[in-house]
């Protein structure tokens, strides 16, 4: 395949790597990355790809249809200017500090810079083993690769910071896994995700260094990523450019967390070396989305015994991480002031945006007593009837400018996970409506407000029962899901009569099957 493609590697340009060339497992000190090739697969098979994100890389249809392109984001071929690497980096895991991390089976090509100047690594995940890989064989499945690809662009679609996904590609070869942990391990199919991103880089690139006492790489990293992925805090005095910095990283995660809250979303594994420096939703592993409201919920079964990164507690571990990244890069900064600024700021950051959120959530255009106190029944009904997250804010947007007579919690449809608990609210729920309705400005026309909540109440987002039926089917044979899902995701907000199906509450066989309620870490 020709490349048009225009490479500018910075990262292993500027930063230092590691001298040991060889594969071999090990700790790598004293460098930010290691060089490490793709192992060549049997037979690699384009199932799926972005056509968006082909785009802003520079790639055309002629590429794409090419047997070229599987082979190169499927790790058997190299383009010019690609130079493979993995990146070193720490982390803190459910809480504990884990050590040496990195890419274990995950392969950066290199950064392309776009003809409008913007800046993305290729990473193929699932691409073979490195020296971060430990005992792992740096493969991933088919079933955790289509749910990466999928999610990655329905949270772009959905207007949630996220890295991309370029495209899924079949192996031909079988990959070992026992996806519970019980001993049932089995061979399954193999898949690679080529992801994009302005940056890879998360809060363990920083801890690695600081935990081996390693400043002067510290040093020379944070000024690289600055320099590289914040080139608009240019600041004369580097104390105040590191500390400009470092509250901008706060205000990104605040941002990104916000977004999770309002559409559902539990990252559930929440880890350090989870967590963006661009405030990205990064490494999308057991992830789920509230069906019924449940702020204890995680999709984890590592995570079922603490519920560490439950829905709920998904703010105050952000705040934690970015406690354990201000600790890392705290031997740089003269004192500690700059650092718990930033650290107030993420919880300001969020105390603003969450409030604003939840109001335009209910339709809400300022922040007033009242409208809290409403917000505050809203979500205790949703909690305490197991109503669907997702349908019933659609459905709340979608209530008329007059109520009619008789109950108006009928006019919120299905809704409701469990019948008996709405029928015994269902006094309380129909005044909730009839409070909630009444509260609206009447100035505000049913279509402006109709309009103004369905902007931040999506339709459609990817349930772990959608995803699970996609994977089956294409582990039989069929992808035609894949890229159905792909296409309805894409529009989110829209009503797209003709797929209402794939706007429907989690049907009672998905409860409790694998893969539609609690997932592992396990790919």
């Amino acid at each position: 395949m020709e490349s048009r493609l225009r490479f500018d590697n910075r990262f292993i340009r500027e930063l230092p790597g590691d001298t040991d060339r060889s594969p071999r497992r090990r700790q790598v000190l004293h460098a930010c990355w290691t060089p490490a090739f793709p192992t060549p697969v049997a037979a690699p098979q384009l199932l799926a790809h972005s056509p968006e994100v082909a785009a802003q890389l520079g790639f055309t249809e002629s590429d794409i249809a090419s047997p070229d392109f599987a082979a190169v984001v499927g790790g058997n071929q190299l383009i010019d200017g690609m130079v493979p690497y993995a990146a070193c980096y720490g982390g803190h895991q459910f809480g504990n500090w884990a050590g040496q991390l990195g890419d274990g089976r995950a392969i950066s090509l290199g950064e392309v810079v776009n003809d409008a100047g913007e800046r993305l690594e290729l990473q193929l995940k699932g691409a073979g083993p490195t020296p971060f890989s430990r005992t792992a064989d740096g493969r991933a499945v088919l079933r955790s690769s289509i749910r990466e690809f999928l999610c990655s662009e329905a949270m772009h679609h959905l207007g949630v910071p996220t890295t991309r996904a370029l495209s899924l590609v079949t192996t031909g070869e079988g990959v070992m896994r026992d996806m519970f942990y019980d001993g049932n391990a089995h061979l399954e199919p193999g898949a690679v995700v080529c992801r994009v991103a302005p940056s890879f880089i998360r809060f363990g690139n920083f801890e690695i260094l600081t935990s081996r006492g390693d400043l002067d790489l510290l040093r020379q990293l944070v000024d690289f990523t600055i320099a590289r992925d914040f080139p608009q805090l240019a600041h004369d005095d580097v104390d105040a450019r590191r500390a400009a910095w470092f509250r901008e990283v706060c205000e990104r995660t605040a941002v990104m967390i916000v977004h999770w809250m309002r559409v559902g979303f539990v990252h559930g594994v929440m880890n350090t070396d989870n967590m963006s420096i661009l405030g990205l939703t990064i490494d999308y592993g057991p992830y789920g989305w509230l069906d019924e409201y449940d702020p204890e919920w995680t999709p984890n079964t590592t995570d079922a015994g603490g519920r560490r990164y439950r829905y709920g507690q998904q703010p105050a571990v952000a705040q934690w991480n970015l406690v354990q990244l201000a600790n890392a890069i705290a031997p740089l900064f003269p004192t500690n002031d700059a650092l718990q600024s930033g650290l107030d700021r993420y919880v300001e950051r969020y105390r603003d945006e969450f409030a604003r959120m939840t109001c335009a959530k209910f339709g809400f255009e300022e922040n007033t007593d009242a409208a809290q106190a409403i917000i505050e029944e809203g979500y205790a009904l949703l909690q305490e009837c197991q109503l669907d997250h997702t349908r019933f804010f659609r459905a709340l947007g979608d209530l008329p400018d007059m109520l009619p007579d008789g109950s108006p919690a009928t006019l919120l449809g299905d809704v409701s996970y469990d019948d008996v608990q709405f029928e015994s609210h269902r006094a309380r729920i129909d005044l909730f409506v009839q409070t909630w309705h009444a509260s609206l400005p009447t100035h505000d026309a049913h279509a402006a407000r109709r309009a103004r909540m369905h902007a931040v109440n999506p339709r459609f987002v990817f349930r772990n029962y959608l995803a699970q039926q996609a994977i089956e089917l294409a582990e039989s044979g069929d992808p035609s899901m894949i890229h159905t899902l792909l296409t309805v995701l894409r529009r989110p907000y829209d009503e797209q009569p003709a797929h209402a199906e794939f706007a429907a509450r989690r049907p009672e066989w998905a409860r409790h099957k694998a893969g539609c309620s609690m997932l592992s870490c396990s790919s």
